[in-house]
């Protein structure tokens, strides 16, 4: 997503986030609904179209929203309309935005929780064991498996170890994959979660496991580098001798013992 979609997205967002900060418990219940609007707008082409159209005017969609999905919460019809009222580079987009929404509402929820940590620690733990594990991210990624078949091996092998909001959120991605790849999809997760907080998350490759006072002071240098608070999470790879790589974003720092006898013996050959 980007150029006008990504500023209508970003908006709508801004205005959403009070809204589902303050919904609490009621989090999973708005996303809920927000995430069937999001299967109603990809199911059906000539409402995603009438959502999209630049001819319609915002009023028109606003009305056309509040008008199918009656049943919903008033403040999920509140967002939808405004995300219809916005515009869109490409129809899927709008679809895409409602999602993040979604997201967010089950990060509100487990942050009212105090377990929005735990959340993020999770999704990132899985992460790494997916990547990992290329014949279960296979497996858990084939589209030619049902819904059903990919999210009863969600269940066999994560079931129970994880927080209901983890769970939840897997089991969108998986069940529900929108042309997204599984560990792009969770990736995204970890930054929508970020967002939400208004952080930035580093994703950061040592050699060793971080103590608590080396994590301090990584994202202090960090949070100082980029001028906003810094959510780390830390994988633990030997091939990379020592030293650490982060990435924020598309930046990359590649401070690994690795990383600088690669350099060395390109310079010695070139």
């Amino acid at each position: 997503m980007r150029g006008t979609s990504q500023a209508s997205r970003d908006a709508v967002l801004r205005q959403f986030e009070p809204v589902v900060t303050a919904s609490g418990a009621e989090g999973l219940t708005l996303a809920e609904q927000l995430f069937a609007a999001v299967d109603a707008v990809d199911a059906s082409g000539s409402l995603r179209r009438a959502l999209t159209d630049p001819a319609r005017s915002a009023e028109a969609k606003a009305g056309l929203v509040r008008a199918v999905f009656s049943a919903y919460d008033a403040r999920v019809k509140d967002v939808l309309a405004s995300f219809a009222g916005s515009r869109w580079s490409a129809e899927e987009d709008l679809a895409e935005a409602i999602d993040d929404a979604g997201e967010r509402a089950i990060f509100a929820y487990a942050q009212a929780q105090g377990t929005l940590d735990d959340v993020q620690e999770q999704l990132f733990r899985v992460e790494r064991e997916l990547q990992s594990n290329r014949e279960l991210l296979s497996a858990m990624s084939n589209r030619s498996a049902t819904k059903e078949t990919r999210l009863a091996l969600l269940q066999g092998v994560l079931g129970g170890k994880l927080l209901p909001t983890t769970e939840a959120l897997l089991r969108r991605v998986v069940g529900n994959p929108r042309g997204r790849r599984l560990i792009p999809a969770i990736d995204a997760l970890l930054e929508s979660a970020a967002e939400h907080r208004n952080e930035v998350l580093a994703h950061v490759t040592a050699a060793v496991e971080l103590s608590a006072a080396q994590r301090t002071r990584l994202a202090g240098i960090l949070s100082e580098a980029y001028g906003r608070e810094i959510q780390i999470n830390v994988a633990v790879d030997p091939e990379v001798l020592g030293g650490i790589r982060v990435e924020v974003g598309s930046s990359v720092v590649d401070g690994t013992v690795l990383s600088r006898l690669d350099e060395t013996r390109r310079r010695l050959v070139g």
